[in-house]
């Protein structure tokens, strides 16, 4: 069964664009397990513009208290900075269930793209290992699309195992545009070709960026073996008319297999 991670990085925005504590991350992220959801994943970036590391730790409590995976993502290369100790520091704190390690720089709105797997690789496979020595599970965002398997980017899963990795994150922003174009069957052949590709090297598939409740179903029925979704973005916006606990049981019924009441 496909597990569900909702990401509540725009939690964290909402309450930055004022100040204070409201609305709470904390209490919202609580508020998604209550409802059924499988894990919380966060995104902090060294800018701090949402989830910051206060947030890191209290999440990192919050789940070890519902026995639920915390997902934490980030780019391990960005260095240490005032607010930001760095992705590995955090994670030596945490101690996530699993680090997604996401290639995106410090200006970019948000993640758009996965790991170059071509030239030297050395690096990359040391910062899965000093991952796996806290034990953490690693898994690497990777690109699926038809435009990337066209570049020889399929190959790149085979890489992401050599370099030590328990799972790939197939990036589905591509998925989700060609969707909202009435294209996804065109889009889709190219996500279940390289997650055959990651199972049969070994890896273990994930899946995030753009989910939303009209395209989650289609996809996983597509792309067999997903092991877990990240969702932030559509789900918080579809949580403000529909409310928060709703909005995550319908993704669960989902995830699940079940019509969402």
């Amino acid at each position: 069964m496909t597990r569900l991670s909702v990401n509540v990085n725009k939690i964290a925005v909402l309450r930055n664009s004022r100040g204070g504590r409201e609305p709470d991350v904390v209490r919202a992220a609580r508020t998604c397990l209550d409802a059924g959801a499988h894990g919380i994943t966060v995104h902090p970036r060294p800018d701090a513009r949402h989830v910051t590391a206060a947030d890191v730790h209290a999440l990192a409590a919050l789940t070890r208290e519902y026995g639920v995976e915390f997902n934490l993502e980030g780019n391990p290369f960005a260095p240490p900075r005032p607010g930001y100790p760095g992705f590995l520091a955090l994670c030596e704190a945490a101690r996530p269930a699993q680090a997604t390690l996401v290639p995106d720089a410090d200006g970019q709105v948000t993640s758009d793209h996965g790991f170059d797997f071509r030239g030297d690789l050395a690096p990359l496979r040391a910062h899965v290992e000093r991952l796996k020595a806290l034990g953490c599970r690693v898994s690497l965002f990777v690109d699926a699309d038809a435009q990337a398997a066209a570049l020889g980017a399929d190959e790149g899963v085979e890489r992401a195992a050599g370099v030590g990795a328990d799972r790939v994150e197939l990036y589905t922003g591509p998925y989700a545009e060609a969707f909202e174009a009435g294209d996804a069957a065109r889009a889709l052949p190219a996500f279940a070709r390289v997650a055959a590709r990651a199972q049969a090297a070994g890896l273990g598939v994930n899946a995030g960026h753009d989910l939303s409740q009209r395209n989650l179903r289609p996809f996983l029925d597509a792309v067999p073996g997903v092991l877990e979704v990240s969702i932030g973005h559509a789900l918080i916006g579809e949580a403000l008319y529909d409310g928060l606990a709703v909005t995550v049981a319908r993704y669960v019924a989902l995830v699940e297999g079940r019509r969402p009441g």
